[in-house]
Parts: C-alpha cells; structure tokens; sequence
C-alpha cells in the first residue's frame, strides 16, 4: 500500500525556474501549487541563486512536502550554459537538502516519455498532458509545466519501485 506523498517538483533554471506541489493519494494525484521564480537579465548570478533558494525555501516551508523531485541537466553546448544551470540545479538542492527532504531526480527525456509517451516530446506538448491529465482549468507556462511533468515521473517511478518491492534510491 503506497502512503501518501507530496512533492516539491523543480525544472532548474538561472533566470525561470519552474516548481510545482503535487500531491499522491491513494494513486489519486492533484496539483496543489505551480508557478515559476523569475530572475531578471539585470540580477548578478549570486541574485539569481539567492532568489531560488529563498523561494524554494519558502515553499518547503509552506507546503510541507514529504519528497523533492528536479530535472536532471539537460546536454547544452554552451559551457556557459551548462554552468549556470549547475548552479541554478545546486540552490535548489540545497535547499531540500537543509530541510532533509529525500531527493529524486530524473532525466528530461524519461520525465516526457512518462508524461507525454515520447521523449523529444515540445514543451506545448508537455504543457497539454499536463492540463489533461491533471484537470487543470488553465495550462500552465512551460517551465512550471516541466516541473509538473517532473513531479508525475516521480509518482511513476515511485510506483514502479514499490511494486517491484525496491526502495526508490534518491542522489
């Protein structure tokens, strides 16, 4: 019998990070928050890092989750790029990590293949499983829709590990 599980979904980015609360009840899941952190081009890095980490803080604290789910770093050509992402990705971990939440994370193209059924799946697509699956009023902007889809590919491979009889092994 699986308990009951809310998660704290994070798609990691310096200037737009996507989160999302989803709660699992009895194979039962509902949507409790999304939204995104927006940083703008004019805040210095240590700014953005600060910012993820205070509201992903803050979220924690707020909504109690019992688990924390992000996006693996996706392959980028830009070393630049890949950096930043790192650090947005290490803020948000850290913040989980200092509140002692187990953390699960899980690659961009397992989280589409779970949500959508292909892993080049487009964002839109993302945006619309999402909307369907969860029945939500409104579709949610991308990068809290990636969140959302994180979070459901966390109840998945939760599931799939229970059934197995596994632990879930988290990083």
């Amino acid at each position: 019998m699986q308990e009951a599980e809310t998660v704290l979904a994070i798609d990691p980015s310096l200037r737009s990070t996507g989160y999302a609360v989803l709660h699992c009840a009895h194979q039962n899941i509902s949507c409790i928050q999304f939204g995104t952190i927006r940083n703008t081009q004019a805040l210095p890095l240590s700014g953005c890092l600060l910012s993820i980490r205070q509201k992903i803080s803050q979220l924690i604290v707020e909504y109690s989750p019992t688990s924390f789910a992000i996006e693996a770093i996706i392959y980028v050509q830009s070393h630049r790029t890949a950096i930043s992402m790192g650090a947005a990705r290490g803020a948000a971990i850290l913040s989980a990590a200092e509140r002692g939440l187990p953390i699960y994370e899980y690659a961009p193209r397992k989280v589409k293949q779970a949500v959508v059924g292909r892993g080049s799946a487009a964002k839109h697509q993302v945006a619309f499983m999402i909307r369907a699956r969860l029945g939500l009023t409104e579709t949610p902007p991308e990068d809290a829709a990636d969140a959302i889809a994180v979070g459901l590919s966390h109840f998945q491979a939760r599931s799939a590990f229970l059934s197995l009889g596994k632990p879930h092994p988290s990083i």
